[in-house]
């Protein structure tokens, strides 16, 4: 049975819209434990595709893909590019322009 913090996790990467992104920690910290961003990348690996996840909206905290190229940062940028997402130097996102939060209207 999942914990609760994996079900609120689950609940948060939902939410994000088209077109933003959120980093590992920040998700965290609206699930209810800032200092789990390696939980939320377990939930990730383990429920992205089960529970239809727009797993591709979710980026480190500098804005940066965390997958290697050749296993995923591929597909991840292109979905994100799809999106409006627009990718600056060393392929970083800009937060300020693109970081969604759960107060965002």
């Amino acid at each position: 049975m999942p914990s609760p913090f994996h079900i609120k996790v689950i609940e948060v990467i939902k939410k994000i819209p088209k077109g933003r992104v959120v980093s590992y920690g920040l998700i965290a910290r609206m699930a209810g434990n800032p200092r789990a961003a390696r939980q939320v990348v377990r939930t990730l690996h383990s429920s992205s595709e089960k529970e239809d996840l727009p797993w591709h909206r979710v980026v480190n905290a500098k804005g940066c893909i965390s997958l290697p190229k050749g296993a995923g940062y591929e597909i991840q940028k292109g979905l994100l590019l799809e999106e409006g997402v627009e990718f600056g130097i060393d392929d970083k996102i800009d937060m300020k322009t693109y970081l969604w939060s759960d107060t965002d209207k």
